[in-house]
C-alpha cells in the first residue's frame, strides 16, 4: 500500500510540475457572426465574419439562431457553391437553436441552412489549420530571473508537495 501511495504522489507532483512549466494551449468557441447581428441567419456576410479570424485544430463553432426556421447542416464545397442542402455530410441541428460544431480535423468546413436560408446568405465556409508552433525562447543567461525561477521554486515545489502527500498518507 505504500508504494502505491508514494506512486500516486509522485504522479500528482508531476502533475503540478506540467501544469506551472507548460504553456498553455487554449481552444477557441467562436459564436458564429458574433458582432454581425443576431448570430447564425441571413442577410449577413459571413465571408467578412471569417476574414479576421484563424481557425485551428480543436477550435469550436457555436451556433445561435430560430430553431423554427434555420437549421445547421454541414455539406460538401460543391453543394456549398450551389446552396444544395438536400443530401448534408453532418446535420448539426439539435433542435434548440443553439448547436456546437467541434472543428477536430484540420480541413475546410462548408455550412448552410436550409429551407432556402442559405440563398439569403446563412452559409459558412471556414478554413481549419494546425496551430502554429510555440515562439522558440532564446536561451537564458545562467542567473537571470527565468533560471532563478525554476531553479529556486518549481523544483523545492514540486518536493514539497511530494513531501506533504507522503506525510499525508502516512497519517492517514
Amino acid at each position: 500500500m505504500g508504494r502505491v501511495a508514494t506512486l500516486v504522489g509522485v504522479a500528482v507532483a508531476l502533475s503540478l510540475t506540467a501544469a506551472l512549466v507548460l504553456p498553455e494551449v487554449a481552444a477557441v468557441r467562436y459564436m458564429v457572426g458574433a458582432g454581425l447581428g443576431n448570430g447564425w441567419t441571413q442577410g449577413l456576410n459571413y465571408t467578412n465574419w471569417t476574414r479576421d479570424k484563424h481557425f485551428y485544430n480543436g477550435d469550436w463553432l457555436f451556433f445561435v439562431y430560430d430553431r423554427n426556421q434555420l437549421s445547421v447542416l454541414e455539406v460538401n464545397e460543391t453543394n456549398y457553391e450551389s446552396c444544395n442542402s438536400d443530401h448534408p455530410l453532418v446535420n448539426w441541428t439539435r433542435g434548440a437553436g443553439r448547436d456546437v460544431v467541434p472543428l477536430n480535423v484540420t480541413r475546410p468546413y462548408y455550412f448552410v441552412s436550409g429551407n432556402g436560408f442559405c440563398f439569403g446568405g446563412a452559409k459558412l465556409a471556414v478554413k481549419v489549420e494546425n496551430p502554429p508552433p510555440p515562439p522558440v525562447a532564446s536561451p537564458e543567461k545562467s542567473g537571470s530571473p527565468a533560471s532563478f525561477y525554476h531553479g529556486r521554486v518549481v523544483l523545492p515545489a514540486v518536493f514539497a508537495v511530494g513531501a506533504m502527500w507522503d506525510a499525508f498518507l502516512r497519517f492517514c
